[in-house]
Parts: structure tokens; C-alpha cells; sequence
């Protein structure tokens, strides 16, 4: 059936619902899944899930989810440090619980090893995050 103007209420109020952020707490040493968390923890785990992940090479998620880092293999360090403030901001923005990321620090590691940490700002508070690449 299509629809017809007479069956659309333009002149009706739309609430905009947040939902909770309670999720299974997932222990990534031990392999075991246990309690509910919520909140700031919550957010600690997406954003462990979301470095971890890399974009679109799972079907499971789609292209919004994770961190592009293949393509950056052979580069020159700072093209490297440029791409990866910009691709760990963009992949962590996609969360609408996460409102800002800033304050990068990179650390070379070893040879082929870069530490980078930074700071997420979110609605339930700050979190102090980082992830190691190789190069």
C-alpha cells in the first residue's frame, strides 16, 4: 500500500529516547563474560572493542565500527601520527555517548612499535585510553 499525505501526522512531537548503556562486562584476559556494567564502564569496554577492531573486515559490524590500521604498515611516521589522531578520533566519534577526543601523545616504543594515549571525553565522564600500533 503507499502511503498518502492524509496518513502522515506532520504536526506530531517525535521524543528522542537515550537508551542505557548496561552491557555483559567482558574480562578479554580470562575469556569470561560475567555481570551487567553501565555508565563510564561501559564505555571503557566499547571503546577497548572499537581500537581492537579493525574496520571493515568483519561482517558482523558495519563500516562505521573500528579502527582502520592495515594500510598504515610502511609508513612514515609522522604520516602515521596525522592518520592515526585522525582515524582513532573518527572511529571513537561514532559512539553517541562519546562527546570529544583530544590530548594525543605519541611514544615510540620500539623500532616498529608506536604507544599512543589520549583522552575521550564522554557524557558519563573522562576516560584515559591509548592502544599500541605497529609500523
Amino acid at each position: 500500500m503507499i502511503p498518502k499525505l492524509s496518513d502522515i501526522n506532520i504536526g506530531r512531537t517525535i521524543e528522542i529516547v537515550n537508551q542505557p548503556s548496561l552491557t555483559y562486562k567482558a574480562d578479554f584476559k580470562t575469556g569470561v563474560i560475567a555481570k551487567k556494567i553501565d555508565g563510564l564502564y561501559a564505555i571503557e569496554q566499547t571503546i577497548y572493542k572499537i581500537l581492537q577492531t579493525e574496520r571493515y573486515e568483519h561482517a558482523i559490524y558495519n563500516w562505521n565500527y573500528g579502527l582502520e590500521l592495515a594500510d598504515l604498515y610502511g609508513k612514515p611516521r609522522d604520516f602515521i601520527y596525522a592518520e592515526l589522531q585522525r582515524r582513532i578520533k573518527e572511529a571513537l566519534i561514532q559512539d553517541d555517548r562519546i562527546t570529544e577526543v583530544d590530548n594525543f601523545v605519541f611514544e615510540r616504543v620500539e623500532r616498529d612499535t608506536i604507544s599512543v594515549k589520549f583522552k575521550v571525553h564522554t557524557i558519563f565522564g573522562d576516560i584515559d585510553a591509548g592502544r599500541q600500533v605497529n609500523m
